[in-house]
Formats: C-alpha cells, structure tokens, sequence
C-alpha cells in the first residue's frame, strides 16, 4: 500500500503542474481592436474576435492584427509641374478590412510586411503623380487639391485590396531657397500693389465726395436764386395789382385818396399850418380838454 501510494503522490505530482501548464497555454486573450489569426502547425485556420480563446497547446499559435486605423508617413523627393525639385511629408489613415483580416495575413505575412510591400510604395508613387500635376505656386496657394489627387491615386492603386484609406495629407513641403525668395518678392510686390490700389480708391473717394459736395452746393444756390427769384416775382405781381386796383379805384371815384388818407391818419391833429400869402409855418396852439 505504501508503494501505491507513494506512486500516486508522484504521479499527481508531476501530472498536476503538467496539466496546469497544458490549460495556461491553452488560454489566451485578443485585445480590443484587434483580431487573432490562429495558426496550426503554421497554417492559418481560424480568425477569432477580441476576448478569451481556447486553442491546442503547442500546436496553435495565434498571430495578433490590428483592425483599428493605423497612420503611415513617408519622406519623398518629387517634382511639380513646373519641373521644380520639393520635398514632401506625405501621410494616409488606413485601416484593414476586418473580415478580411486573415486574407491580408496569408497574401502578405502581416501589417509591416504589407506596409513594406504595399501601402508604402503605393503612397510615394501616387504622391509624386499628383504633385506633379501642379505646379509649386498652385500646392501653396490651393494644398488640399493636391490632396485630393494623392486620394484618388491611392483609392485607385489599392482597388481589391483588402483595406480602406482616408485622410491622406501633405505635411510638409520643402522648396528651394531660391524660389521661396522668388515668393516673397511676388507676394511683396502684390502687396504694394494692393496698396496703392487702395489708396487709389481712397483718392477716388475724396475727388466723389467732393464732386457731390459741390453738386449739393450748386444745387442749394440754384434753389436759393429760384426763391429769391420767385419771391421777386411776386413781390412785383402784388405790387402791379395793388396799383392797378388803386387806379381802378381812382378811375371810379376821385375821393378814393381821401379814403385812404382817412384810413392811415392816426388822430393826431398838425401843429403847424402855412398861412396865405406867407411862405412860413406858424404854430397852432392846442384846445385843453
């Protein structure tokens, strides 16, 4: 009996840590945003979904892929339109198609072998195509034409490929010194030009507002004599009609003028008198009342 158990206690010795081992291998855990490729004697055989997996210990492998978006950014040398030497950081989201994740592992071994492969030289040709398509001038004035462009190449040269990109951009563009002093000097020149131009306006303003004054002033004497004309005018017409109504009077009876000496006399008797045959004034003394 006690070789029995003595060899119980050393088979569940060794048999425990063993099958403790055997069930840690086969646990195990795929993050969030990611997706497992589990591989069997280096095949691929499955994709899983982030959580926890069982797979064979020591046959299974899993290989981990990323199906969140992912940036790539590449240095280049290219020329514009114009034939000009500029270098560029030119960068592009993409992120891998998930149903489609073990497809990508199988044709190309992983992300970095299919960025190595694929996206990279695709995204430094289909920049260089575009931004030659401009010219330097037009990639500073108008950049996300040019971006358009690196879209569209990109869309195009990644047809069928299992992944979308988006948000591609031009992060910097180096050009050389001497067309950059060739820039400035333009852009000084416009605007100087732009300044004189708006001065030019401010000149024209004045020279407007001065004509309006002056249209305003002759306006106001033009008024000003057609009043003092038409206040003329009827000045005259009332006195043509007053004197023509007092020769109207006048024609009708000669005491008309004694009427109106009547009419304009205050009450007051004179005080002086001219005697006949006298060629001076003599004093008429008042009644007291």
């Amino acid at each position: 009996m006690n070789l029995n158990f003595l060899t119980k206690n050393i088979a569940v010795a060794v048999l425990f840590p063993v099958a403790m081992l055997t069930l840690f291998l086969s646990i195990y855990t795929v993050k969030e945003g990611h997706v497992g490729i589990v591989k069997r004697f280096s095949k691929a055989i499955d994709q899983v979904d982030p959580g926890l997996h069982l797979k064979v210990p020591f046959v299974d492998s899993v290989e981990v892929i990323e199906v969140r978006q992912r940036k790539n950014s590449e240095e280049l040398s290219a020329a514009t339109a114009n034939q000009l030497p500029v270098t560029a950081t030119v960068s592009i989201n993409w992120t891998v198609d998930k149903s489609s994740a073990m497809d990508l592992f199988i044709r190309y071994g992983g992300l970095d072998q299919f960025e190595n492969r694929i996206l990279d030289p695709k995204l430094r040709s289909s920049a260089k195509a575009a931004i030659s398509r401009f010219s330097a001038s037009e990639i500073i004035r108008n950049r996300q034409s040019a971006v358009g462009e690196i879209m569209k190449e990109m869309t195009n040269s990644l047809e069928g490929f299992p992944l979308t990109v988006n948000s591609p951009q031009i992060e910097n563009i180096g050009l050389p010194d001497t067309y950059l002093e060739a820039v400035q000097e333009k852009e000084r020149a416009r605007e100087n030009a732009e300044r004189e131009k708006h001065k030019l306006e401010q000149q024209r303003l004045i020279a407007l507002q001065a004509v309006n004054s002056a249209e305003a002033n002759a306006e106001a004497k033009r008024l000003e004599a057609d009043a003092e004309a038409y206040r003329v005018i009827t000045e005259a017409t009332a006195e043509a009609d007053a004197i023509r109504l007092v020769n109207e009077q006048l024609s009708r009876s000669p005491l008309y003028v004694d009427l109106v000496r009547a009419k304009r006399w205050d009450g007051v008797l004179p005080q002086t008198a001219l005697g006949e045959s006298v060629g001076v004034f003599l004093p008429i003394p008042q009644q007291k009342k």
